[in-house]
């Protein structure tokens, strides 16, 4: 059972408009994604005030970080009064970060296939890359760790293998679905909803 969570993905970036494989490059959000940042705080405050009694804690990247700072300043906090988890940090898609499918269909044609018929398991070239599953493995001790109250900021593959270990939603559904950058992701008990 986990205590309660809200979850919160990092606001929009240039390189989600263009659809590019963002993994761990380490982005900037855009003029949208600040907007999303605020909005997100304000909403969180409304359901929780200050959150006297929650961590807050963000993927060390830029995007994150700035996601997170925003957020709590819409929430009237500190903005750098959080910390950072390295676990916490998006898939690496190795030698195709920055790359759309498109380039990489026109530099090697048929070298997504894989990834389109078994997305979940599929771990892409390059040093260091990771499949959704070699993502789970790395981020369910942290949350299996939790012991109070936390608002996290992150990215769309964790909330995914979210889905996946705490919902127990398929592999194939868990690696399609769609991850709101304007919404809050709610973690309680073993269900999670979005508000």
């Amino acid at each position: 059972m986990y205590p309660l969570v809200y979850l919160v993905r990092h606001g929009q970036t240039q390189w989600n408009t263009e659809r590019r494989l963002q993994g761990q490059a380490d982005t900037d959000i855009n003029a949208l994604g600040r907007q999303q940042a605020t909005g997100n705080g304000r909403r969180l405050a409304a359901m929780i005030g200050k959150g006297e009694d929650f961590d807050f804690v963000a993927s060390p990247m830029r995007r994150t970080c700035e996601t997170m700072e925003l957020l709590r300043a819409a929430m009237g906090l500190d903005p750098l009064a959080y910390r950072t988890e390295p676990r916490l940090v998006e898939l690496s898609f190795g030698d195709w970060q920055g790359f759309t499918f498109r380039e990489l269909e026109a530099r090697l044609p048929g070298s997504t296939r894989g990834r389109r018929s078994a997305k979940w398991d599929f771990q892409p070239p390059g040093e260091g890359a990771e499949s959704y599953e070699m993502l789970l493995e790395r981020i369910k001790p942290w949350f299996d760790a939790l012991d109070r109250q936390t608002v996290c900021v992150t990215h769309g593959g964790v909330m995914r293998c979210l889905f996946r270990f705490v919902m127990g939603v398929s592999k194939q559904e868990a690696a399609g679905l769609e991850i709101p950058q304007d919404r809050l992701l709610r973690l309680q008990g073993r269900s999670l909803e979005w508000l």
